[in-house]
Order: C-alpha cells, then structure tokens, then sequence
C-alpha cells in the first residue's frame, strides 16, 4: 500500500525537528507551507447584495453543499472593533447610531458560493440564497416558558462556533454575551456593565436572552433559540446523531475554569425537548441539571432560571472545572469526543491541551472514561489550541488561540503568530504535528471546514490588527495591505500539499 510522500520537505515538522525559515513567523501576511496558496473568497464589509452587508470577526464555517460546484456558506460574526466596524476613536463619545451600525455587523452570514472553470471559489454577489441574521433580527425561544420576560428577544450575538444538524439546519453559539449587554447577577440582583456599552443604548435587551445556542435554516434565515442547551460561553454544538434519529450535542463554556456539557434530544429529528448533562470528570459520570435533583431542588425558581443559571447549576451537581473547553470535534477514526482545552492562566496552564472522552456506549451513554490526546508547550510545538476539524484521511486540523496581548511574548515567543496545524494520523509520518500557516499581525485562525471533495480548506481569518491602538497606528493592514485598515476574511487554500495529506493509507 502507498504512504505519504516527502511530507518533511513539504512542510515544517515541529516534532520532527526539521528547520523551516517560514514558521514561526511574527510577520503580517497569511504564510502558507509550500504547496498551498489562498485566495480571499469575502472580507468584512463586502456586500451580499445591495442591502446586507458581510459582517466582522468571522469565527465557525458550515458549507452544505447544493451541487457539485456550488453550495452554502454559513459564517459566523463573533464580536466588533468599534473603532474599524463603526468609526469610533478611543476616548471618545459612544453614540447610538454607532450601535446600531454595529448590531448588523455581529450574528451571522448565509452566502452562495461557487467554483469556477479552474477550480477557484467565489461568493456569487446577488444571489437570493445570501442573507444575514443580526443583533436586531427577532428571534423566539424554543421553549414552553417565558425566558426573562419574553418568548421572542431581538438579536443574535457573540456567535463563536457551532454545529450542523442531520436535518440541515446550522447551530450558532453565543459565547461572550457580556461583553455587549453585559450581565445580571441573581446575588446582588444587579446587572454588571459591558465592555462595548450597548446596554447603556438598549437597557431593555437583557442579558438572560443571551448565551444561548441558536438554530438557523439556511435557506430562510430564520431562527430560535434553545434554552435546553443552557446558558454559557458557548463555544460550539458538534452534534452526533443516534440510530434512532435522536440527537446528541457537545458543548464547552468557554471561560477559565469552565464546565463540558452534552445534550441528549428526546424526540427524532428535532433538538427540543431533550436533557441536559455536565461532565464530572472525577467520576466519569454525566450529570443531569434537572431542578428535580435534591441538589438543585429550591435553589433555583423553576427550570427556566436554572438553566439561565447554567453554570451554578452543573457545579452543584459536581461538573469539573476545565481549562477554557472550547471546540470539540468527534473522531472519525476512533470516535473519540475530542475538546480542546485553550489554557488556563490563573492555574498556571499556558499552552493548554486536547482531552480524550471516550463513551463508554453509544453518544447518549452516562458514563465515559478520558484521557489526554495532545499536550500544547514547545516541545510539542504549538500552544493554546482552538478550533478544530477532521480531513477526509483522519487528520486533525486545529488552529491556535494565542491573545494579541501575549504574541511574541514570553512564555508564548518561541511560537510566533497564530497558526495552522495538523496531526498526522497514516504513514510514515502518523504522530507528527506540522505547522502549515501562521496568521497575520494580531489575528488567529478560526473555522476550518472542508470542501467535500477535500481540495479545498475555507478558513477565517479573525481580527488581524485587534490591538491597534488608534487607526494612525495600526498593527496589521491585511489583507489590503499599505496603509488599509485591517478586515477579518474568509480564505479558500487550495494546493498539492491538501491533497497529499490526505491521502489514505
């Protein structure tokens, strides 16, 4: 049977100790391994049509296919820089106006894209498929009861990574809700103020109609919300289907000391209703957060609140503290449950690490056992792992979430900008971890999704620039270059070295 060729002079091998002068890199640009080029297929700004227009800080990618050569791009919108979304400088005044340009730039994408006669992506500008779903865009609740007042709210936002249903629907996570409405303390029966201030503009959006994961249909654009799957920094919704058509969900609160949570739907084809658990690690077990537990039982009012309340709630039931869980992706070659694991600063965990779950059963089971799959540090050669996705062979593609502040800066200056790695899984290089991009000024590599004929690999590249001070003195000009201000984008790699590393052995 064939291996795979000439990886090592390919492209850098960080465990393998082969020198490269491409990686690590500190430099401003999108560098690629030999054997790959990219093409910017939309940036922040870019008009769908003559009314919607892309948003900021692209994170997660869905593509579904509608043909051979064409299909659907869903993108998700994390968070805004007001200074390049909406024009406001440092020390100044924040306006309303200022707000509202913003509130369309957060939530998410819907784009037609299609490859032309020599194999280039393109997104087709007008076509009626392209849309957008908004901070201002009215969204319901799936759910029986009212949520903090309402069963319909206004707006998605924060939206970080996600998730496809069998049904073709594209699951949407609100991670850092707070830092635009911020948030409502049951203790003080306060709310807290936010980073951006736009509950100063909009006091009656509050905080409790988000953190939540959002489902959208594609081909209309709308959308609900389901309060089931709890109230957190949702960072994904990877979903894994039963025999039965049931549904399971995974899911991580991506904050420092954060919890791993799994939704199991009760009904086929549909998410809602379903149970709620989180992950005690110690004891190998999924905790079920139903207000019916004698833990849970008079703490909260009723089950709505709890799962507002999400994260007390798995810590009364005996959920394990983990270190910025954030994607999590199945293994097509073991089934393995992998999430990674960011860092964890104040524990002293820097570079953080992949964990292993593995059921011990089918995806709904109640207990599993877990170990780790990777560890981040220099000798392993990357750091702060994030995003994740499998190719067509079994490689594991997953990018780095370093912070603008701490690039180039110890402990974290052996490694240069953000980047691209993968693990290879076959052939004579089958455990070796290779670096094949490095992201520009201040960005990091988000969303890594697949083609289905594996030749082409779309990737975000979210906020280049985001620690510019004042936009006299920017820190990155990508992908414009000269002068421009910075623009998150959407890029399609293609090249001989996908293929090659993809080969099945």
């Amino acid at each position: 049977m064939p291996v795979i060729p000439s990886l090592l002079t390919a492209c850098t091998s960080r465990s393998g100790g082969v020198d490269s002068s491409a990686f690590p890199s500190s430099k401003d640009e999108l560098i690629l391994s030999d054997g790959l080029s990219y093409k910017v297929l939309i940036q922040e700004g870019d008009m769908l049509n003559d009314k919607m227009v892309f948003g900021t800080e692209n994170d997660y990618l869905a593509f579904i296919p509608t043909g051979s050569d064409e299909g659907i791009l869903w993108v998700n919108h994390e968070f805004v820089n007001p200074m390049f979304a909406s024009g406001w400088e440092p020390d100044k005044a924040r306006h309303r106006d200022m707000i509202t340009t913003e509130m369309h730039m957060v939530g998410g994408s819907i784009v037609k894209i299609k490859k032309e006669w020599g194999g280039d992506w393109k997104f087709v500008k007008n076509d009626p498929i392209n849309n957008r779903l908004t901070a201002a865009s009215m969204i319901p609740f799936e759910w029986p009861e009212l949520v903090a007042g309402n069963r319909s709210v206004r707006g998605t936002l924060a939206n970080c990574s996600g998730g496809v249903t069998p049904w073709g629907t594209i699951l949407t996570c609100e991670e850092n809700y707070d830092n635009f409405y911020g948030e409502y303390d049951y203790v003080t029966d306060s709310r807290t103020r936010s980073k951006l201030g736009w509950e100063r503009f909009f006091p009656d959006h509050l905080p409790q109609h988000y953190g939540w994961v959002v489902e959208v249909d594609i081909r209309t654009g709308s959308a609900k919300k389901h309060p089931g799957l709890g109230r957190m920094a949702h960072e994904c919704a990877t979903v894994k289907a039963l025999a039965d058509g049931r549904v399971v969900i995974y899911t991580g609160d991506d904050q420092d000391n954060g919890c791993v949570f799994k939704y199991v739907s009760l009904e086929a084809g549909k998410i809602y209703p379903g149970n709620l658990y989180v992950a005690n690690m110690d004891a190998g077990k999924w905790e079920l957060l139903d207000i019916a537990r004698p833990e849970l039982a008079g703490k909260f009012a009723d089950q709505t609140e709890l799962l507002i309340r999400t994260r007390e709630a798995a810590l009364l039931v005996g959920g394990t503290q983990l270190d910025r869980p954030e994607d999590i992706e199945i293994d097509p070659l073991t089934g393995d449950v992998l999430v990674s694991l960011t860092n964890n600063k104040p524990k002293g965990v820097y570079h953080g690490s992949i964990l292993k779950i593995r059921e011990e059963g089918d995806y709904d089971a109640m207990t599993f056992v877990h170990d780790t799959f990777l560890t981040g540090g220099e000798e392993s050669g990357f750091s702060c792992p994030d995003n994740m996705a499998f190719d067509a062979a079994g490689n594991l593609w997953f990018c780095s979430d370093i912070s603008d502040d701490a690039l180039n800066k110890p402990p974290y200056d052996k490694f240069g900008n953000n980047g691209l790695f993968v693990l290879i899984r076959n052939g004579v290089d089958a455990g070796k971890i290779f670096q094949v991009a490095s992201a520009p000024n201040d960005a990091e590599f988000t969303g890594p999704c697949f083609a289905p004929d594996g030749e082409t690999l779309f990737l975000c590249v979210q906020h280049p620039g985001e620690g510019s001070k004042n936009l006299s003195d920017l820190t990155s000009n990508w992908p414009g270059g000269g002068t421009t201000i910075p623009r998150s984008a959407v890029v399609a790699i293609q090249g001989d070295l996908l293929r090659t590393l993809q080969q099945v052995v």
